[in-house]
Order: C-alpha cells, then sequence, then structure tokens
C-alpha cells in the first residue's frame, strides 16, 4: 500500500487513468526523451559514486554473476515455454524481451527502497547494464538457425552478430549509463557532492514526471496486448513472479544481501520495451512487434511498477537475512 501512495506510482496511475479517458494530456516526445536520459545519467552517477566507495569486491562479483546468469536463464526458459504455443520468430522476440531488462522499472524499485530504508546499493545498476545484451544476441542467434532450419532466406542481408553486438552496447541510453557510472567512479566522493543538486534532490520529480508518461504510453498500448492469446496475456503476468523466484533461489542459495537480491529479483522480473525493440525491429524483421512490445510495456511493466517491487521486497526480507 506504502508503493500505491507514493507520488511517483500516483503520477503512473493518473496518466493510465488520463490515457484510457482518452484525454489530449501528453508529453513531448523530447521532454520524455530527455527524462529518460536524465534517469539514466543520475542512475548511473549513484553507481559510480557507489562503486568508487566500496570497490569490486568479492560480494560485488557474485551479485554480478548471478545477474549474468539470470541474462542466460530467463530468455531461455522464455523461448523454451513459447517456441511451441506461438510463432518461434515471436518466441524469440518476447525471449530476448523479458531476458533483457527495463530501466525504469529499476529506477522506481531503487527509489522504493531507499524510501523503505532498504538501503540500496548503488553499484547494482552495472548488473543493469550486464543484463542489458545477453538475450539480444540470443534471440539474434535463434533466429538465424530458425532461418536456416526453414530454408527461407531472407531478401535483405542478415544482420550479422558484430552488427547486433554494436547496436546493442552502443545504444544512446545504453552508453549514457556506461558513461554516467565511469564519471561517477573517477569524480569519487567530491563528484557526489558537487552532483547531488542534480542528481539527487532533482530525482524524485523527474521520475514522477517520467512515470506519468509512462502511464500514458501503457493505457496507449493497453489495448492492443489485451487482444493478444491468453497465452502470451498469462505469459507476460505470471512469468515477472517465476523469474524473480528464480533470482530468489538463486541469491539464497549464495547468501547475497537482502538490498542486491532484491534488485536481482526486480531485473529479473523486469522486460525491455526500449531497447530490445528498437534492435529486433531489423534483427528479427519476421516477429511481429506488437506482441514484445504491447506485452512489457502494456502488462509486465504495471504489474512490476504496481505490485511486482514491494511483492519481491517482501518476498526477499521474510526469506533473506539481511
Amino acid at each position: 500500500m506504502q508503493n500505491l501512495l507514493d507520488p511517483a506510482i500516483l503520477f503512473f496511475v493518473f496518466g493510465c487513468f488520463a490515457g484510457l479517458i482518452r484525454s489530449n494530456l501528453e508529453i513531448p516526445r523530447s521532454i520524455a526523451k530527455f527524462l529518460s536520459l536524465y534517469l539514466l545519467m543520475a542512475l548511473g552517477l549513484k553507481g559510480g559514486f557507489a562503486l568508487a566507495k566500496t570497490g569490486l569486491n568479492p560480494e560485488i562479483a557474485l551479485s554480478l554473476a548471478i545477474a549474468l546468469a539470470m541474462a542466460f536463464i530467463v530468455p531461455t526458459i522464455g523461448y523454451w515455454f513459447l517456441k511451441d504455443r506461438i510463432a518461434k520468430f515471436d518466441a524469440a522476440a518476447v525471449a530476448a524481451s523479458y531476458g533483457s531488462v527495463s530501466a525504469v522499472t529499476f529506477v522506481t524499485a531503487i527509489q522504493f527502497m531507499e524510501q523503505s530504508q532498504l538501503n540500496p546499493n548503488g553499484y547494482m545498476a552495472i548488473a543493469l547494464v550486464i543484463m542489458e545484451s545477453p538475450a539480444i544476441i540470443m534471440a539474434v542467434l535463434l533466429a538465424n538457425m530458425l532461418r536456416h532450419e526453414n530454408n527461407t532466406a531472407a531478401t535483405s542481408k542478415e544482420p550479422s552478430l558484430k552488427n547486433i553486438l554494436h547496436e546493442s552496447f552502443t545504444d544512446g541510453a545504453h552508453l549514457l549509463l556506461l558513461g554516467s557510472m565511469a564519471v561517477g567512479y573517477f569524480s569519487g566522493e567530491a563528484g557526489k557532492t558537487v552532483m547531488q543538486p542534480f542528481s539527487g534532490d532533482l530525482f524524485k520529480g523527474m521520475l514522477a514526471f517520467f512515470l506519468l508518461d509512462m502511464g500514458l504510453m501503457v493505457a496507449k498500448n493497453f489495448k492492443e496486448a489485451k487482444s493478444n492469446s491468453l497465452t502470451l496475456i498469462a505469459y507476460a503476468s505470471v512469468s515477472p513472479l517465476v523469474h524473480a523466484s528464480l533470482a530468489l533461489g538463486l541469491c539464497l542459495l549464495c547468501g547475497i544481501s537482502l538490498a542486491d537480491t532484491i534488485l536481482l529479483m526486480v531485473l529479473s522480473a523486469s522486460a525491455s520495451y526500449i531497447v530490445v525493440p528498437a534492435v529486433l525491429r531489423y534483427a528479427i524483421p519476421e516477429a511481429n512487434p506488437s506482441i514484445y512490445f504491447g506485452l512489457s510495456i502494456g502488462i509486465t511493466f504495471p504489474i512490476n511498477i504496481l505490485v511486482g517491487i514491494p511483492l519481491y521486497a517482501w518476498l526477499a526480507q521474510t526469506l533473506v537475512r539481511a
């Protein structure tokens, strides 16, 4: 309940409401893009400052190893479950979307944890970076295998793995996050003090404004998401909890701290609706964008924002010794 009464979440709910009643309220695309870039820069700076303070110790390395493992486990499970239920190209694209991560969901989780005094570790932004690309690579490899199996030579030249990797790792949002982390790391505590008014004091308001825009976008895509089969709707609704539970199990097995466990659960439960769709549009043109984009933004994103984050935090607090 506390999460639902947070101003940023209330603005998200308001955005959904405004969109559903077909209000003409909208955030100009240039402003929405700026807000997205701001959140990534602030998140990257926080991660860099935290890493400069703690250093890369074995505990952090273990958390990051689990993040990397989940980046392969989630798309593998997704494709295995979906490949005989929908078109295989669509299955690969959906698996990639759910194997990758949502930066906005992660940022919202950080804010929730700070308000709940759960002390999130800024260095976990590195996990966000680590989990971004493996699922995309797996999906592209699967798509290429399917093309050869079906003997359907594409009319245009197939995108090379080198081009896919370049597109994934040099994506502007991804690059900004990495660059901001580097700036935070090298500037350290002095940089944190200087940047506090920008990356700290403004953060909550910027997040609320961005979630308002996300609410409008969810409402716009909700009707299309509902038009999918019951199997896909069930996958988009249930898979976040399944993926979060798998991450929780690995964290319990490896003795990961409470804060890192919550964030690993959130990352594993999230789905990409920015980077992955942008790459897959030309990497797997056989897949239907309305499926993998509509499910992630229209169903999974609001579930995670409204109920998922507090649920994952509660589960972790119940089972993990802080």
